[in-house]
């Protein structure tokens, strides 16, 4: 065993490295340069942000960008400008958007739900217990996945921006989702408190359900039963379509959502492809499924994403966002940024490593709308955001193909477009992973 006095820090050695550090020239001046200015603008290598051309072979035209706002609806977001890019073509306009906001509204109803019913589950669970303690200590976010984003839309439906316009807590989310999970952790401690006394639970579920939906309807506001569809296309002739359910307008633009599945890349050794896996605790609607993908290669998930653009089909995709990248200008690219050259110190890891070390994740999701082939080979893809048009390209980005290999773990492709040996891997029960797997 090691004795644990020989790993502390030693005052003399310390005193030994400051000195060493103060006499190198090249650390004086990384100093004095990270003193004054943000350690992302100086490590941008320029020879790289010179290099890129926003330009791409295929492209599915510009819609309107979107803007998510301080918000982490960016699922939705993403599924919707999806969905939309059939309706655009449809009807020949020259762009709309469809209510986040009415997604939102029951995905949160639905997530509360779901931490109702576990919490139940889990009422004789030690609070110590590390699932449990997770779940209390995020009992609803923002965040989501695309199976639960295509069953929310096959289950209430959609409607236009209009129909239900964002209010102020869907762009800024953090008090109304303070106070949700004020509601739900308090109905947690006295779920488990009617288990424990042998009372029925179901009173102080159904209770809490109501306040959920209460805090929802304020800060959100009611859903539309029905609307009045009308629009004018691109040669200003008006339509006037009639009355229309949620329902109804999703089963006649946002049909086949079914087609759709979600195809990982997930590099660690131990994890095989072409095999479906679910993860445990992550059916956030209750009597769903858990949230599933199937593995694959990482050409497969090019090959996948390359012909749904050239068809004309965003592409939904999750990723690791925040990682080399220079937000103003939009751009993504593997090696955008030199920290190795400022610090003189290794920070280089493989993605499997970044994966299992909790190094990178899937931090956000967005839409492939073009890619540039070379020779048919992908040499950059085209992002539509949800951040506003203020970043990139009035809202579009640039992603190196570099950057997809290291940082993009899912795309949301028809199984159509995957090989016969990823299709025949959707037909077989799913392996489970933990509720802790990195790929959650």
């Amino acid at each position: 065993m090691i004795d644990p006095r020989s790993h502390a820090v030693d005052p003399a050695w310390v005193d030994t490295r400051n000195a060493a550090v103060s006499a190198d020239p090249a650390a004086r001046v990384a100093g004095n340069a990270v003193a004054t200015t943000d350690v992302e603008k100086l490590t941008v290598d320029r020879r790289v942000i010179a290099s890129i051309d926003t330009s791409v072979s295929d492209l599915i035209p510009d819609a309107i960008v979107t803007d998510q706002k301080r918000s982490g609806r960016c699922c939705a977001f993403a599924g919707l400008n999806v969905l939309r890019a059939s309706l655009i073509e449809e009807l020949t306009v020259d762009s709309l958007e469809l209510s986040q906001n009415f997604i939102y509204f029951h995905d949160k109803l639905e997530k509360a739900a779901a931490f109702l019913h576990r919490a139940v589950d889990d009422a004789e669970r030690p609070l110590s217990d590390r699932e449990v303690v997770e779940t209390l200590r995020e009992p609803i976010s923002d965040g989501g996945w695309w199976p639960e984003f295509a069953r929310l839309v096959s289950k209430y439906g959609m409607v236009p921006h209009a129909a239900m316009p964002d209010t102020h807590s869907a762009t800024d989310s953090d008090a109304m989702n303070a106070h949700l999970a004020t509601v739900l952790r308090r109905a947690a401690l006295r779920l488990r408190a009617a288990v424990a006394a042998g009372a029925d639970p179901e009173p102080v579920r159904s209770a809490a359900m109501e306040d959920v939906h209460r805090l929802l309807a304020i800060h959100l506001g009611t859903p539309p039963t029905e609307f009045m569809w009308q629009y004018r296309d691109k040669d200003k002739v008006f339509h006037r379509v009639g009355t229309l359910t949620p329902r109804e307008f999703a089963e006649r633009y946002a049909a086949g959502l079914e087609e759709f599945v979600v195809v990982a890349h997930d590099p660690r050794p131990e994890i095989p492809v072409n095999t479906r896996f679910g993860i445990e605790r992550t059916d956030l609607m209750v009597g769903e499924p858990t949230q599933e993908h199937v593995t694959a290669a990482l050409d497969v998930l090019k090959a996948a994403a390359i012909a749904a653009i050239q068809d004309g089909e965003p592409v939904w995709f999750a990723c690791d966002v925040a990682k080399q990248r220079e937000k103003k200008s939009g751009v993504w690219d593997a090696a955008l940024h030199d920290y190795e050259g400022l610090y003189g110190v290794e920070l280089s890891m493989t993605k499997a490593e970044r994966l299992v070390a909790r190094e990178s994740a899937l931090t956000h999701a967005m839409c492939l709308t073009g890619v540039d082939l070379l020779d048919n080979a992908p040499r950059r893809w085209r992002v539509e955001n949800s951040w506003g048009d203020k970043l990139g390209e009035k809202g579009f980005h640039t992603m190196n193909d570099s950057w997809f290999d290291e940082y993009v773990y899912q795309v949301v492709v028809r199984a159509s477009r995957l090989p016969d040996e990823v299709r025949a891997a959707l037909e077989v029960e799913p392996v489970m992973l933990p509720s802790w797997d990195p790929m959650f």
